[in-house]
């Protein structure tokens, strides 16, 4: 099922795989993935389970998921790195986060496989023309703004949502990923983004549909939001600071 301006078929997709780490989400997961597969049948699921203590794995099976268990709770960098190992290992053209708590809204996915069509990375934002109304404010909504205004100078191409887990990437991008991406996250997604545009990938967003978490509990609070946004400052500095690695092994597709 293609979007409304989209030539795109299920039958002419590329190969796309949805990873969705997990971690004590089994209230929320099972509607997450139903709404996925009914949304966008023809592309495949992992759940990559982090280290959960209560019934995420199973629930997650329940739901058709295929499942990848960690032995303990590693953080979602190391879950998003497991599950870009797999999406290499298996051969996908595409791989794409999708969060489990049913924040990222499926409807979305068929414009993200169309704008990665021609870059490395695609970010969803919450804030692009074109998105539906996504408030924040306070402290948050400084930060985001003074990330935004140096990703955009970095890249030379507009990015008003930084901080977003939604997104997509091509074998390219996957096997970035792969090399670089940190178990241990200083900024979530913010170091490994400064740096795949550091280093020459070609990364860009596009408009998304994003929502409040449809069960569970959120992780963390305000004070842990805006240690976060710190911390992701911190991040983006190390990565513009790193040095480049050799570029012929990067345009490797």
């Amino acid at each position: 099922m293609g979007s409304p301006t989209s030539p795109l078929t299920p039958r002419t997709y590329p190969r796309t795989l949805v990873i969705m780490p997990a971690w004590n989400e089994e209230e929320a997961l099972p509607g997450t993935i139903t709404e996925l597969q009914e949304t966008v049948p023809y592309v495949d699921l992992v759940v990559v389970n982090d280290g959960s203590t209560d019934n995420t794995s199973a629930v997650a099976r329940e739901a058709g998921a295929f499942v990848i268990d960690l032995p303990y709770n590693m953080g979602v960098g190391a879950a998003m790195r497991t599950g870009y190992k797999y999406a290499q290992r298996m051969g996908y053209d595409y791989a794409m986060q999708v969060d489990s708590d049913g924040q990222h809204h499926p409807e979305s996915i068929p414009s993200l496989i169309e704008a990665v069509e021609d870059y490395d990375i695609v970010i969803g934002s919450r804030f692009a023309d074109g998105a539906v109304d996504y408030e924040v404010s306070g402290p948050r909504k400084w930060a985001m703004s003074l990330l935004s205004f140096l990703f955009t100078r970095a890249a030379g191409t507009p990015f008003t949502d930084v901080t977003s887990g939604f997104k997509i990437a091509n074998r390219r991008g996957i096997k970035f990923y792969c090399k670089f991406l940190p178990a241990e996250y200083l900024g979530d997604t913010i170091d490994v983004t400064a740096m795949a545009i550091r280093q020459g990938l070609r990364v860009k967003q596009t408009p998304v549909r994003m929502r409040e978490r449809q069960g569970g509990t959120p992780s963390s609070g305000p004070v842990k939001s805006a240690i976060y946004l710190v911390r992701s400052l911190f991040a983006y500095w190390i990565s513009m600071n790193r040095k480049k690695t050799d570029r012929k092994d990067q345009h490797e597709r």
